[in-house]
């Protein structure tokens, strides 16, 4: 996996807080990735770009030519995004060397929601971003996903689940529970989790999500 640092959101259940936070710990630099991709593509079938949110680099259409020089078409690329970056997804479609063979959507929760996460800087346009970029992955021929992890009840609900769906087209739809550990806000490790009732809620979201015409699927 190629990690990026960064996220233009603060999500306080973020289990990546050393990619989000600032002098967190030393990553490496984006050539010393690429030249690992490189060494290694005698075992390789795919390379995940992830964060921290990859869509802020504006460098991004190169990196991900330049991966797909290294092996061409038999090595994979898959994107990881929030899908706030609707400008971007249309700059890496619009040329067959920077399109990406895989994307997974984060479907958080109900797109009016959004600025709740955006920490001390919310953006007002959000919402329209996030739902510019749902169309654009949907109409992209692309293959993709999308995920959405069951919170702990009270902050998602199953009408986020509602909202969320008119994003979604017929790509699997993945759930998976909330699990607390080094989260972004130290508050949400201390969540207690109640495995049976974790598994309850999990099933309640991907079940809403079928009866809304959508491929629920649990993992």
């Amino acid at each position: 996996m190629f990690f990026f640092r960064g996220c233009n959101l603060r999500c306080p259940w973020c289990h990546n807080r050393e990619l989000i936070l600032e002098n967190a710990g030393d990553l490496l630099t984006t050539e010393d990735g690429l030249a690992h991709i490189k060494k290694r593509k005698s075992v390789l079938g795919a390379v995940v770009l992830s964060g921290g949110e990859p869509c802020l680099y504006e460098e991004l259409p190169d990196i991900i030519g330049e991966i797909k020089k290294i092996k061409g078409p038999s090595l994979r690329v898959k994107l990881d995004t929030n899908g706030l970056f609707p400008a971007m997804l249309e700059k890496i479609f619009a040329r067959e060397e920077t399109r990406p063979d895989y994307i997974a959507l984060d479907l958080k929760i109900a797109p009016n929601r959004y600025k709740e996460l955006a920490g001390n800087a919310p953006d007002r346009d959000l919402e329209d971003k996030l739902i510019q970029s749902a169309a654009l992955i949907r109409e992209s021929g692309i293959a993709h996903e999308y995920r959405t992890l069951a919170l702990p009840p009270g902050f998602i609900t199953e009408k986020d689940i509602e909202a969320l769906a008119c994003l979604a087209d017929d790509a699997p739809w993945y759930f998976r529970s909330f699990r607390a550990g080094n989260c972004l806000d130290p508050a949400w490790n201390s969540l207690e989790e109640n495995p049976a009732e974790s598994a309850k809620f999990l099933k309640v979201l991907s079940e809403k999500a079928k009866k809304l015409g959508k491929q629920g699927i649990i993992v």
